[in-house]
């Protein structure tokens, strides 16, 4: 076998990596590519016949919102899978990203997204036909329908509006938002969007969600907050009426082993110190979470829940006064 020379190499990568943008997003003009490329416009023309040679159907289109996509074909490029061999792979991944696979639904749906892009429409039809008939049992992450889940995903990568019915109070209201991420806990699925009707940043639970489509508006994306961030710190504290901050005298690795990800954020304030934001129905009830994770802590938020502390600590003093203190143990 003849050893590819680094200028060979360095074409092969240079096309992996225009074929990885191209999965991406919906479209991308021609700058744009040759912008994050770090190469001429021709050069991508040329990158481009070397997709479509290898199999990858690259459309181009000329005008206003013209630009590269890559679009499905008539039959599936490398990855090299024949039709059993796609439709298992999908079936397999649905099932990894809608049920309760620990772990491993994140992974799984960016897949699927990949897959969607070039899998042939005569494949769809068998796929829906067979993830019908996948179900899952046992505990973990709360299954959503894959195909909700797939709908998301692709508004998110093509920048597209989405609509779909949330409950709010006691009724079910249609929301309108410019969706940016999908984000896996270990328990749920969540989208993170701009929310058109409040003019806000919003997460919303996947499995509470109903009718959900792509609209036909296409959106510039704003500048968004962390995704996991956000909606960590929405699960464990913003979604309760009382929320408090710690200070821990711990490092945070040990207290995050000690506290799921969806009851606190937990941040390091150097190696032996971090702070813990957590919410819950009372003061009382987050004061004693933080109390029976065994390590000295200081009250940072709210100035109340430090009064709250010392009711508690005389009403623990007064609980054991009654209880004659146990005598030493001379050694013999």
């Amino acid at each position: 076998m003849a050893v590819a020379s680094g200028d060979e190499r360095g074409t092969t990568e240079r096309v992996l990596t225009l074929l990885g943008l191209l999965q991406q997003r919906q479209v991308w003009t021609g700058p744009e590519l040759a912008d994050r490329l770090g190469v001429t416009p021709r050069t991508v023309r040329r990158d481009v016949e070397r997709l479509r040679t290898l199999g990858y159907p690259v459309h181009a289109s000329q005008g206003v919102g013209g630009g590269y996509q890559l679009g499905p074909g008539q039959d599936l490029p490398p990855l090299l899978l024949d039709d059993e061999e796609a439709i298992a792979t999908v079936v397999s991944l649905l099932a990894g990203a809608g049920g309760a696979v620990t772990g491993a639904g994140d992974a799984a749906l960016r897949a699927l997204t990949k897959l969607d892009r070039v899998l042939p429409t005569r494949l769809r039809h068998e796929v829906r036909a067979l993830s019908g008939s996948v179900e899952s049992f046992g505990g973990g992450r709360t299954p959503v329908d894959p195909e909700v889940l797939m709908t998301l995903a692709r508004v998110c990568r093509d920048e597209v509006e989405a609509g779909f019915g949330y409950p709010s109070g006691s009724e079910v209201r249609r929301r309108r938002v410019e969706p940016y991420r999908l984000v896996a806990s270990e328990r749920r699925w969540y989208l993170l969007a701009y929310d058109l009707d409040r003019d806000d940043w919003r997460s919303f639970r996947v499995d509470r969600m109903t009718d959900v489509s792509a609209r036909t508006w296409c959106f510039s994306p704003r500048a968004a907050p962390d995704a996991a961030t956000y909606v960590q710190e929405g699960v464990a504290s913003r979604v309760y009426p009382h929320q408090a901050r710690f200070l821990v005298h711990a490092p945070a690795d040990t207290v995050r082993a000690q506290i799921p990800a969806s009851a606190a954020v937990v941040r390091r304030r150097g190696s032996e110190l971090c702070e813990v934001l957590s919410g819950a129905g009372s003061l009382d009830s987050v004061l004693m979470h933080v109390l029976l994770l065994g390590h000295d802590f200081e009250v940072l938020d709210p100035p109340e829940l430090g009064r709250r502390c010392r009711a508690l600590a005389e009403r623990l003093l007064s609980a054991g006064a009654a209880i004659p203190p146990v005598p030493d143990m001379e050694e013999s």
